[in-house]
């Protein structure tokens, strides 16, 4: 977990996979600083972080510039967690793409329904995955502006 400083807004990582998480914060790193990235391992704890509930009562500093959340993961899923987040006006505005392997056109679809900004299908070959994810985040945490809706 990275300890991100209060005038920047962090990118938050739910990744349950260690080593996907690794390799997406490597492939990165050489387009933004990586010391933003707060990396959670499922919904739960991405929803603590939002609601800066339990381990993240603390947290100070603004709300995530951008979400990037797998789709699959234990205790709430991807798709939960979008849901609630979509559905919470004090959360509703931040940008969530949602990376997975699958191909189910019901998920595509019911993602969109939910008000994902993005999904982003993990190809087999990874460096075109990295590619794309490099591609979405610099657009989303570097170009993309945000309302300031974050307690002063």
């Amino acid at each position: 977990m990275s300890n991100v400083t209060a005038s920047v807004r962090p990118i938050l990582l739910v990744e349950d996979n260690g080593r996907d998480a690794e390799l997406l914060l490597d492939a990165l790193a050489g387009d933004l600083d990586v010391e933003r990235i707060v990396h959670v391992r499922d919904g739960v704890e991405a929803l603590a972080f939002l609601r800066r509930d339990g381990a993240f009562a603390a947290r100070v500093g603004p709300q995530p510039a951008l979400i990037l959340l797998d789709l699959k993961m234990p205790r709430m899923t991807g798709m939960e967690l979008l849901a609630i987040v979509k559905a919470d006006e004090t959360l509703q505005h931040i940008p969530i793409v949602l990376m997975s392997s699958s191909q189910q056109e019901q998920d595509l679809s019911a993602a969109y329904r939910l008000g994902v900004n993005a999904y982003v299908r993990k190809p087999l070959e990874f460096n075109e995955f990295i590619g794309a994810v490099r591609h979405v985040v610099v657009f989303w945490a570097s170009l993309n502006l945000l309302p300031n809706t974050d307690p002063e």
